[in-house]
């Protein structure tokens, strides 16, 4: 497996557009809609490779807070995770955190963000924060639960 950052994301749109078709086909992810184009201008792309066979992607933008909040004061540059997907039959082999770890070495590298976002929506709720806090280390901030009433 290889791991890299896309430095001319769009020679590979047709390969993300693809993976991202593939995801939301799976209904993993409530709400998840496949990306267009234009969803990924102006992200960054780190790229998971078997062979020559793109498995896994992750997209990132980088900003500034417009306003201070709990979490950051104003001004403060992040980078934002928009997705991390991996393919099913590559799952549970550190592939998705492989992708973040580069994500965050660049990031760190070039002094660019203090700190990273991260919003998750995932049916299995339990893995997903496993994976965010006890393998990536991301700290908890908030949730927003629902229940259907019948």
């Amino acid at each position: 497996m290889k791991i890299e950052e896309a430095r001319c994301p769009q020679l590979y749109a047709d390969a993300l557009l693809a993976l991202s078709a593939a995801w939301a086909e799976e209904g993993s992810c409530r709400g998840y809609q496949k990306n267009e184009p234009d969803d990924l201008k102006g992200c960054r792309v780190f790229l998971a490779w078997e062979d020559e066979n793109l498995i896994g992607y992750l997209l990132c933008r980088e900003g500034k807070t417009a306003a201070a909040s709990s979490v950051a004061p104003s001004g403060t540059p992040y980078v934002e995770v928009d997705e991390i997907y991996v393919q099913p039959a590559f799952r549970c082999q550190g592939i998705g955190k492989a992708l973040f770890q580069a994500m965050e070495h660049q990031i760190k590298c070039e002094g660019s963000a203090s700190c990273i976002f991260l919003t998750a929506a995932a049916k299995n709720s339990r893995a997903i924060l496993h994976f965010y806090l006890d393998e990536l280390g991301m700290e908890f901030w908030y949730a927003r639960l629902f229940k259907t009433l019948d």
